[in-house]
């Protein structure tokens, strides 16, 4: 049985609602659930609008400390209306925009540290 998508990763925060404000409030997630899972875990899954893959903000996995997530890469169909949408929302993105033959990119972390990197693909610009 082939597998047909990526539905769920696993975000590794220290703090659940920073980390729910930053994905929600900053980056304009939908947010899916907030709920309890026991006295000390919530299941808080967020998405990007329309998106069929989720986020999920954990504090539970020993071997996930918040911020050692690398690389989780968000795509935007306008790179410069983002920033500054994110921008407008308290949050600067200080790095430059890289052009490569692929797309445009600029990283960042989210207030745990965890690698974010925007995305512009080729052609949608």
């Amino acid at each position: 049985m082939p597998i047909s998508k990526v539905l769920v990763v696993s975000v590794p925060v220290s703090d659940p609602d920073r980390a729910k404000d930053f994905y929600v409030n900053v980056l304009g997630m939908e947010l899916l659930q907030d709920m309890s899972m026991s006295d000390t875990m919530r299941w808080i899954q967020v998405r990007p609008n329309g998106s069929d893959a989720s986020i999920t903000l954990v504090t539970w996995f020993p071997s996930m400390p918040a911020g050692s997530l690398k690389g989780l890469v968000l795509e935007t169909l306008d790179m410069e209306a983002t920033i500054a949408e994110i921008a407008a929302r308290g949050f600067v993105i200080d790095g430059d925009i890289d052009e490569q033959p692929w797309g445009r990119f600029v990283t960042f972390d989210d207030p745990d540290g965890n690698g974010i990197v925007l995305r512009e693909p080729v052609g949608d610009r």
